[in-house]
């Protein structure tokens, strides 16, 4: 052992032994020896001491063995031909003597054990001492401010993107307090180039507040710089019809700042105004600004691929088949040949949406080649169809004073008869109304948004006014407005078969008897409308006419005709104010008043009515002579029950404020029924109050309370109505 150390210290003494390498090295000496490949062990011998090796990866492992008695005997080094590794290798092949090494410590039991499969190992961590699990970290609280983005109008929008500020003004050290601010700077900058400032500047600065070690302060100061402008703005895009289009409908001039919001919504609208001026394949390019520093001004241009002129072609269709091409062509509202115009092509997709039987449906333009005689490109419109589910189950619960709580359910299957042909069950469970309905309707009949229906009933109704157990089979045509489509002018006419039996006050004995009667009636509806909403209209007018020739058979057969007036008005005040008013005239002729069933009567009073006032209250009650007196000879006229009119006349006024999703409606009313046929403007009986609003995406919930200002004797002093949707 000694003589190795020596040979081995000697060797590291001896200076330039080592040979050299890299490339300045001189080459090898030609007279060096080939190395010899031989091997140390044969491969044959190598491969057969190998362990056999099993294919199962959670066996456990063999144990080591006890002893090295197995242990080959190393190879014999080669002897060098380097003169000067002669005495280290010398000394490398010296034998050692077994009894200078200490003897070999006693195994370890645990080392001899098989290891365990890896399926069953704990892979959880263990815990020490230097990595104890405690939440008691101290916290770093820091204030933030930004300097110079107010001039620009900025600071509020830096403030909701701000990482400080959504750090909550807490970190977990100082370093990331720094991290935030540089995040910031880089905020700033984004913000200070979108409003044209490309040379701004940002800093931020991170300090201790004196004091409170734990307390920093981080702020970020911009410098804005100069603003660039416009100096020029060029198009480049082929001829178009009428010429200079894509320039007129880009709204950027000279002089304009050169603000990112302001770039991108005028781009955006070339790419909307021009499909909808003929051309459905425009493409905007990578906008170019060169910007110089001497004059602070950028010239602007733009690339526009406009695509052919083109014109509406034929409807294609693929996917789910829930309309064929002849339904789908009921719903366009262009012709064919007619100049294309992608609010007609929305206006088609959101009608089919509106059917409710699609998951999903598309229309977009397919180019076809085929140049029309005015020299635009025929292009046809595939809509992509994909079925949804038809059936669905609706309802609604309301409650007015005099009328009760009534709730209403229906289910539909909106295409039980294809296409569009629906079946609708009705239930009305109510305090005072029950019923049951059957209907079929067939929706876009021929003609998009025309409906055509049938109706089978049968109700009860219990009021004040009458008790009528009615039978009902109806049909109607109508042409309706829609919220994707709303009509100036609709109209709807049908035919109703009533067969009811009801209570009715005979004079004769003073006393309610029950009479049945039997209703033909050819009803009919205009209406004209201007106003800008259907569910909450804040401007415009509507006017609306009903006419109903009827015939009465009850003992007596008795023609007669039922004619009602309406209109409405809406005035914006403000964003928040609206003034609204409503006038309705209604009168039946031909037949005396007693021989009308009681139900097709008319009645006032209720929150469709007069509002302060029950249900159907207003118009001639009963004689007081009907009223059996108390035992002091006193009669509750409240016990009235109303006769109901051949006319009717009444007025309303309201004044909606609204308040986000809320609003405030004062409101006073006025109105009565009468006996003769022609209403009179003597005798308006008024009612005032005040309603609440919360308006949803399906209209307005109402809540109206009211109050008789000249109450009869017997009127209620406080009446409520909860429904949806405006009073009128």
């Amino acid at each position: 052992m000694a003589l190795g150390c020596a040979a081995a210290q000697a060797q590291l003494q001896k200076p330039g032994s080592a040979p050299a390498q890299g490339p300045d090295s001189p080459p090898p000496a030609e007279t060096t020896p080939p190395a010899d490949t031989t091997p140390i062990v044969p491969e044959a011998e190598f491969d057969a001491a190998l362990p056999p090796l099993s294919g199962d990866l959670n066996a456990p492992l063999e144990p080591m063995p006890a002893d090295n008695a197995a242990t080959p005997p190393p190879a014999t080094p080669q002897p060098t031909t380097d003169p000067s590794q002669a005495p280290a290798q010398a000394a490398a092949q010296q034998p050692i003597t077994p009894g200078e090494l200490p003897p070999a410590p006693p195994q370890d039991p645990q080392l001899a054990r098989p290891l365990e499969p890896l399926s069953t190992f704990d892979t959880t961590p263990l815990q020490t001492v230097a990595d104890p699990a405690s939440t008691d970290q101290p916290d770093i609280r820091y204030a933030s401010e930004v300097q110079g983005l107010d001039p620009l109008g900025l600071t509020d929008e830096f403030d909701s993107l701000s990482a400080l500020k959504k750090g909550g003004g807490k970190a977990d050290n100082a370093t990331q307090v720094s991290a935030r601010a540089r995040e910031d700077e880089q905020l700033a900058l984004r913000l200070m180039k979108s409003l044209g400032y490309y040379d701004g500047t940002a800093a931020s600065t991170v300090e201790t507040v004196a004091g409170t070690p734990a307390k920093l302060r981080a702020l970020v100061t911009a410098t804005p710089g100069q603003q660039y402008k416009l100096g020029s703005v060029t198009v480049k895009a082929g001829a178009t019809q009428p010429p200079e289009l894509v320039r007129r409908e880009l709204p950027l001039k000279v002089g304009d700042p050169i603000e990112a919001a302001r770039i991108q919504g005028a781009e955006a609208n070339v790419s909307l105004r021009l499909p909808q001026q003929g051309y459905p394949f425009v493409k905007v390019g990578e906008r170019d600004v060169l910007l110089d520093e001497q004059t602070g001004k950028g010239d602007y241009t733009l690339p526009v691929d406009t695509g052919p002129r083109s014109s509406f072609g034929t409807l294609r269709t693929e996917g789910d088949p829930v309309f064929d091409l002849k339904h789908l062509n009921v719903f366009p509202r262009f012709d064919q040949g007619q100049l294309y115009d992608a609010r007609l092509t929305d206006d088609l997709r959101e009608a089919l949406v509106a059917t409710g039987l699609f998951n999903g449906v598309g229309v977009e333009p397919v180019r076809t080649g085929v140049t029309a005689a005015d020299g635009t490109e025929q292009v046809d419109l595939l809509v992509r169809q994909t079925r949804g589910p038809a059936k669905s189950l609706s309802g609604s619960v309301g409650f007015n004073t005099g009328e009760g709580i009534k709730a209403e359910a229906n289910f539909t299957n909106r295409n039980r008869f294809p296409p569009e042909g629906a079946l609708i069950l009705g239930v009305i469970a109510g305090t005072q109304q029950q019923g049951l309905s059957v209907g079929l309707r067939r929706q876009n009949a021929g003609k998009r948004d025309r409906t055509v229906s049938l109706l089978a009933s049968a109700n009860h109704s219990s009021y004040d006014a009458f008790d009528a157990f009615t039978g009902t089979i109806s049909g109607r045509v109508s042409y309706d407005s829609t919220p994707i489509w709303q009509k100036r002018f609709t109209y709807a006419y049908g035919f109703e078969l009533v067969g009811t039996n009801e209570s009715v006050f005979d004079f004769d004995d003073f006393a309610r008897d029950r009479r049945t009667y039997g209703v033909v009636a050819l009803p009919g509806q205009v209406l004209f409308d201007t106003s800008d909403d259907l569910l909450n209209p804040t401007r415009g007018y509507r006017l609306k006419l009903n006419v109903s020739p009827e015939v009465s058979v009850s003992g007596q057969t008795k023609p007669y005709a039922r004619t009602l007036i309406e209109g409405t008005a809406y005035y914006p005040v403000s964003d928040s104010l609206v003034i609204a008013g409503r006038a309705r005239a209604g009168s039946i002729f031909g037949i005396a008043r007693d021989d009308i069933a009681p139900s097709r009567r008319y009645y006032g009073g209720g929150g469709g009515s007069v509002r302060g006032y029950g249900f159907q209250r207003l118009g001639p009650l009963e004689p007081v002579a009907s009223l059996t007196p108390d035992e002091n000879g006193n009669v509750d006229r409240a016990d009235l029950r109303p006769l109901g009119g051949r006319s009717i006349n009444e007025f309303a006024l309201e004044a909606r404020y609204r308040f986000g999703n809320f609003g405030i409606v004062p409101f006073i009313d006025a109105g009565n029924a009468y006996e003769s046929s022609l209403p009179k403007g003597s005798d308006l009986r008024l009612g005032a109050g005040i309603g609440g609003r919360f308006y949803t995406n399906f209209g307005p919930l109402r809540v109206d309370v009211a109050t008789p200002l000249n109450p009869r004797e017997g009127d209620s002093k406080i009446a409520l109505y909860i429904s949806i949707g405006q009073a009128f």
